[in-house]
């Protein structure tokens, strides 16, 4: 329970879902965590739960995140461990959805019907700009400038550990989901090279590429759950702990000689692609 006794930990977008379970995994391994999140009170209410600290910014924003990291600097003078974890899933009302996962169905099972294919989703011709923006800006860009700022501290000091939330949708794609896909995929490749760049001044970069895991974020999902658990071997989505137990394992010394990795804990789902 000391894996990570007098870490300063920051995770992004810790109000719910997988980073607050990794903010309360952090904190029981014995991590000084900062909570992350844009709405204030998710982020006092886990914070308050994990004797944390809040610090609310707009990861897609440049200049928040500068600040909130200077912040991070001069309170504490130092950080040793960063999650890069603030999401958003496409956004669609409930008519929209449910029509989309009927298409997805559909489609998905002419496919592998082998027959014609007469039922196509179209999600790249229709998607408007500012959407596919919105979900880079927050997951891409996001993590590029938490990064940045990240290393500023951690690069004098010689030390640190970064792990950023990559998804299986970024290693093999997913149908109607082409924004989602390409912004995950982006963090995977960025993990890399940024390991590369930093791993001679003792800092750490990995990601995780989580499979389909029970959060707020997945819980919108209706008629394609079950195609989807047929394609998962352990017939299960995954739950918040098993992703916050991957992120202990990479933000720890038990990883030391663990960088540019893609860690992926999908309960089999890509022996099944």
């Amino acid at each position: 329970m000391d894996r990570l006794q007098g870490k300063l930990a920051l995770v992004t977008g810790s109000g719910s879902g997988l980073g607050e379970a990794i903010t309360r995994r952090f904190a029981e391994e014995g991590a000084e965590v900062v909570v992350n999140d844009l709405d204030p009170g998710a982020a006092e209410r886990v914070a308050k739960e994990v004797d944390g600290h809040v610090l609310t910014f707009d990861v897609s924003d440049s200049a928040a995140v500068r600040r909130g990291f200077a912040e991070v600097a001069e309170r504490f003078g130092r950080l040793d461990i960063l999650v890069n974890n603030a999401g958003i899933a496409p956004r669609y009302s409930d008519e929209e959805r449910a029509e989309r996962d009927a298409l997805l169905l559909q489609h998905v099972t002419e496919l592998q019907g082998g027959g014609e294919v007469t039922t196509f989703l179209d999600t790249t011709v229709s998607l408007p700009d500012e959407d596919w923006r919105e979900m880079l800006a927050v997951h891409l860009d996001g993590t590029f400038f938490c990064t940045r700022e990240a290393l500023k501290i951690m690069g004098p000091r010689r030390s640190g550990a970064i792990v950023n939330m990559g998804s299986i949708m970024g290693t093999s794609g997913g149908s109607g989901a082409p924004a989602y896909c390409a912004a995950k995929a982006g963090i995977m490749g960025f993990s890399r090279a940024v390991a590369l760049e930093v791993v001679g001044r003792g800092i750490r970069v990995n990601a995780i590429a989580p499979g389909f895991i029970d959060t707020p974020m997945t819980a919108p999902i209706g008629a394609a759950r079950p195609l989807l658990l047929a394609q998962t071997p352990m017939a299960r989505f995954g739950e918040p702990d098993d992703i916050a137990w991957a992120a202990v394992y990479l933000a720890s010394d038990e990883a030391k000689f663990v960088t540019g990795q893609v860690l992926s804990p999908n309960g089999g789902w890509h022996m099944s692609q």
